[in-house]
């Protein structure tokens, strides 16, 4: 593995946009924050019974960098009936988080120059970790697709330093899903080009009406061997804050991972890892059903409220927690049509006390991100405040 140069890379628009809502929260109108990238949830019963019981018992010593055995065997058990194919436990890493997942994958598999495809929009970490290591981010649109990126533009982007494609399934901020034909696609390109697949599936569980979440993998086996699997916990079970992710990968990718794991975070949190074991041992997935019930309401709400907009089609929201809004319609009818996303954004917060983030954050400047994941309460309050402003455009 090389030593790695880190480039400027820029900050999260999500952060950029709570700053924003925090610093108008003093006004005379409640904010309502659109912008948080987690679900509003209890924890699941065996999630904090796993939690006390090691705190109980005095846990509180270093594990394996990649994770205790026993969390990974889980994980391997996990992943297998996921995609329907065996995994054992050394093609598994427990991470610190998802994030640290895509980190790890970005900087074990990239040398200086080479280039990752990124559909845009994109959420902005994919970008940021690959300047990180050196590589450098080549972005394919997909906003005239309904956001999932045809194969012919893809095709169109590589180069002979290509290494990578992000296959991003449910999307953020998007909300597409990626149906099978084109992943298909995609695992073939990568098989005959000889890339890399660095497939985040954080958002696997939501999924709605007749989508469906397909892993690459599943789609076409023989592209298991050049991929990246990542995903975590803080989406599907609501834990975002306890920084608990995984990745999947050939054992060499693994064995690369662990030499940068231990020079960076070491093993991810313990008592994180024996929550996470307890419920992969114990939870009977009512948990997760109930997240997703709550995010189908949420969602149907939401829609509900914004299918009235007029200028702005109404999201497909597909998959994920997110709105993903296409502002190029209502461009012509905000100051002189020079307006972008992030203009938007400082309206919505000025006059409907909405905190959205920006499409630019996501490659978009006419793009807007708006969360579901907040109590249904807030959300029906602050979608018919922003639906009321944008309306009010002439």
């Amino acid at each position: 593995m090389l030593a790695r140069r880190t480039s400027s890379f820029g900050s999260s628009g999500t952060a950029t946009a709570r700053a924003a809502a925090r610093q108008a929260a003093h006004s005379r109108q409640e904010v309502i924050d659109l912008t948080a990238g987690e679900i509003w949830s209890e924890l699941a019963p065996t999630i904090r019974e796993g939690a006390i019981n090691a705190i109980n018992n005095g846990v509180n010593r270093y594990t394996d960098t990649l994770g205790m055995m026993e969390l990974r065997e889980a994980l391997a058990r996990k992943v297998s009936f996921d995609t329907g194919q065996t995994w054992r436990a050394d093609e598994i890493a427990a991470t610190t988080g998802a994030k640290q997942a895509l980190f790890n994958a970005t900087m074990v598999l990239l040398n200086p120059g080479d280039e990752v495809i990124i559909p845009c929009p994109y959420w902005t970490t994919f970008s940021a970790q690959v300047v990180i290591a050196g590589g450098k981010p080549v972005f394919v649109d997909t906003r005239s697709n309904a956001y999932v990126p045809r194969i012919q533009d893809i095709a169109a982007a590589l180069t002979e330093k290509t290494r990578a494609i992000v296959v991003n399934t449910p999307a953020n901020p998007s909300g597409a899903v990626y149906d099978f034909d084109t992943l298909t696609a995609i695992a073939h390109l990568a098989i005959n080009r000889d890339l890399w697949v660095i497939f985040d599936e954080c958002y696997a569980n939501f999924v709605y009406g007749h989508h469906a979440h397909h892993p690459i993998v599943s789609v076409v086996p023989e592209v298991r061997s050049r991929t990246i699997i990542v995903n975590g916990f803080s989406k599907s079970l609501a834990l975002t804050g306890w920084r608990i992710g995984y990745l999947a990968a050939p054992k060499e990718v693994v064995d690369a991972v662990r030499a940068l794991q231990s020079h960076t975070t070491s093993n991810p949190n313990v008592i994180a890892q024996h929550a996470v074991l307890a419920h992969l041992e114990r939870g009977d997935g009512c948990h997760e059903s109930k997240l997703g019930l709550q995010l189908a309401s949420s969602r149907q709400i939401g829609l509900g409220i914004l299918y009235s907009l007029r200028r702005i089609p109404a999201p497909r929201a597909q998959g994920g927690i997110y709105f993903y809004l296409d502002l190029s319609k209502l461009r012509p009818a905000f100051k002189n049509g020079q307006a972008s996303a992030d203009d938007v954004v400082t309206s919505l917060l000025a006059d409907a006390g909405v905190a959205a983030v920006s499409g630019t954050a996501f490659g978009d400047p006419l793009g807007l991100r708006l969360s579901y994941g907040i109590p249904p309460e807030q959300l029906q309050t602050g979608l018919t405040r922003l639906v009321d402003v944008l309306n009010s455009w002439k």
